[in-house]
């Protein structure tokens, strides 16, 4: 029987290369052009790579072995989840996050419009940990308002895709922020604090970029902004101690407690709050936490209402889902021997973090481009690199960090990618038109290249910096 780590047969690099074209058409083919939802796609390709490996004899025991293999190399992302699903409920029905969004607010100056818009789809990205929720609300809202400040809406949506997009590479949250640091095997929040190498710099040269374009917004009309808040107000949740458990949750990562202790204390703590200004019944409880939070159908929130439906463990399924086939994937892709030919193939030129950061970024921003998948670009160049970069003696919090910067927030940059689609969609405003004013996003990219290329702040296993 297989021991699931190793490959079952060996290929060329040419046959390699043939068969992942042949997995990527399959996917892309699908997906942008018939519409699938990447489960499908994957299942499609996951049948092709069997047929092949039952092609070449092997048996399927053996690919499935390899299979599992690859499930749990992740499957600490798919526990975590389950957790982050709970959180969200609780932050939200405690209002926590509502607190936020509401003194979020306040921040919107039509002097410097863009960078309001900026710097709260930040907060509140961070708040919600979904890219596309904050832009399907939050964002929405901010187009609305540009007609009020005679802004101009390609640069206000590329504010609004930068915000968003901070806010889902940062927040612990995040789907695509756990799968980074799982699938190289390191902690959630120590992912997210060598991600500030590249993040804060990026989010501040934005900030300036945006500040440059200020000024030619000339209209002061902020009733949308009041409508909001005045919204927030009315759902029952807005308190200002509302926001202790997102100050539980900031310590206990900063003390370096491990993600799943620390997401259980926060929604403890969310919990308390909850129970101090509501007592919902054990049955809503568990309605909440399964199902995610809802605001009463008798309250009139509008926009907002959308905005506080949030969380729950079923809301997580999507997203473990395609993790699962995504890691089934990539180890069919080693059982066949399809992974090892290509690093083969470019194993000789590998030899610095510079080479092997620029091999796995180009990795995750091809993925993009050619399927449109931020999840797969994440979960298949993470899998695919991470013995490269322990050859290299390279952390694997390095890994992690690229394939974000590369993977997560250029998906909105691509226009027929699903966030591409989404947003445009959503804001009324062409992927193209936003493109040269989501400064963030492809600042984060340049950013890790330029880093992985001199050494700064790229550590080694045992602390030691590698340069190219």
């Amino acid at each position: 029987m297989c021991d699931g780590t190793k490959p079952l047969t060996q290929i060329s690099a040419q046959l390699a290369f043939m068969i992942s074209a042949i997995v990527i058409a399959v996917m892309g083919v699908t997906m942008i052009g018939f519409g699938w939802v990447p489960h499908l796609s994957l299942l499609l390709a996951i049948c092709v790579l069997l047929a092949i490996g039952l092609f070449k004899g092997l048996s399927f025991d053996d690919m499935q072995a390899q299979m599992a293999s690859g499930v749990m190399s992740g499957i600490g992302a798919i526990y975590l989840f389950f957790f982050i699903g709970l959180m969200v409920a609780t932050l939200m029905m405690s209002g926590a996050i509502p607190t936020l969004m509401y003194y979020g607010f306040e921040l919107i100056s039509p002097e410097f419009y863009y960078i309001s818009a900026f710097v709260l789809t930040s907060i509140i990205g961070i708040a919600l940990g979904s890219s596309l929720t904050t832009a399907a609300t939050l964002g929405v809202a901010f187009i609305g308002m540009s007609h009020a400040f005679d802004a101009n809406v390609a640069i206000a949506a590329g504010a609004v895709v930068s915000g968003a997009f901070f806010g889902d590479k940062m927040s612990p949250l995040s789907d695509t922020c756990t799968i980074a640091s799982s699938v190289v095997g390191i902690d959630l929040f120590a992912h997210i604090r060598n991600m500030m190498y590249t993040t804060v710099p990026a989010w501040l040269l934005t900030v300036v970029l945006f500040w440059f374009l200020s000024g030619s917004t000339t209209g002061s009309d902020l009733n949308q902004v009041t409508l909001l808040q005045g919204q927030l107000i009315d759902s029952g949740l807005i308190h200002n101690y509302a926001v202790l458990p997102f100050i539980v949750l900031i310590g206990l990562a900063l003390l370096r407690v491990n993600a799943i202790y620390t997401i259980i204390c926060t929604i403890i703590a969310a919990l308390i709050i909850t129970y101090i200004h509501s007592s919902p019944s054990l049955g809503a409880l568990g309605s909440y936490l399964f199902g995610g939070y809802a605001p009463a159908e008798s309250l009139e929130l509008g926009e907002v209402g959308g905005m506080l439906s949030r969380g729950g463990v079923q809301s997580m399924f999507f997203t473990q889902m395609i993790v699962i086939l995504a890691l089934s994937l990539g180890g069919l892709l080693t059982a066949l021997g399809i992974l090892p030919a290509l690093l083969l193939g470019i194993k000789s030129s590998l030899t610095s973090s510079g080479r092997a950061i620029f091999a796995a970024a180009m990795s995750a921003l091809s993925i993009n481009v050619l399927i449109g998948e931020q999840y797969l670009s994440i979960l298949i160049s993470g899998t695919t690199f991470r013995s490269t970069f322990e050859r290299l003696n390279l952390h694997p919090k390095n890994l992690s960090r690229t394939i974000e910067d590369a993977g997560t927030v250029i998906n909105p940059l691509v226009p027929w990618s699903v966030c591409g689609v989404f947003i445009s969609q959503a804001l009324g405003v062409p992927v193209l038109d936003y493109l040269p004013y989501a400064f963030f996003c492809y600042l984060s990219l340049l950013l890790t290249l330029l880093f992985g290329f001199t050494g700064i702040t790229i550590s080694s296993a045992n602390a030691a910096i590698v340069k190219d």
